[in-house]
């Protein structure tokens, strides 16, 4: 092969891998939850380095959050959450694994449009099917995705122990907020 093949051969390669590769990535997205009850102390934390992958091409949809990243207002909480009700040290992280069903990448724009997703929960070691809505909408080159759940400790076998039970919600809102850009 004559140097100038080469030379075309791998500007092929390179430019090919740019034009085919479909994924949109972040590892600063947003996770929050809120487990207050009314007259109680907030039961809240954020999480802002939660991965995320979108497969433009297939609607495939993956996260990652490291439980210990989560930050609450009381540190003695936080402490609490990592240690006794997540036990992060064994549990570290939670993922969801899923598809938004009849995604279509070309159709995306800046106007927020909300696509079904469903796929595989993982906390706490414990893995259930959920089916949620997700808003997509297209913000220059980056997909902004939102999407909030409700999640139910007890699904997920986390112990709340009977002296706190009353001031932590049954159902702990969940939500999520990733700006993907392309990989």
């Amino acid at each position: 092969m004559k140097m100038k093949e080469v030379i075309v051969a791998v500007l092929f390669l390179l430019v090919g891998n740019m034009v085919f590769s479909q994924k949109m990535v972040t590892r600063t997205g947003e996770v929050k939850f809120e487990a207050s009850m009314p007259a109680f102390e907030e039961v809240a934390a954020t999480n802002k380095t939660a991965s995320c992958i979108l497969e433009k091409s297939t609607g495939d949809f993956v996260a990652l959050t490291l439980i210990k990243s989560f930050k609450f207002k009381a540190p003695l909480m936080e402490e609490h959450f990592n240690e006794n009700y997540m036990e992060s040290s064994q549990f570290p992280k939670a993922t969801f694994k899923g598809k938004i069903l009849n995604f279509d990448a070309k159709k995306l724009s800046a106007t927020k449009t909300a696509y079904d997703l469903e796929g595989d929960l993982t906390i706490h070691g414990v893995t259930k099917k959920i089916k949620t809505k997700i808003n997509l909408a297209l913000s220059g080159a980056k997909i902004l995705a939102t999407s909030a759940i409700s999640v139910k400790p007890q699904d997920y076998k986390i112990e709340i122990p009977s002296l706190v039970k009353g001031k932590i919600a049954e159902n702990v809102k969940v939500a999520m907020n990733f700006a993907l850009e392309a990989n």
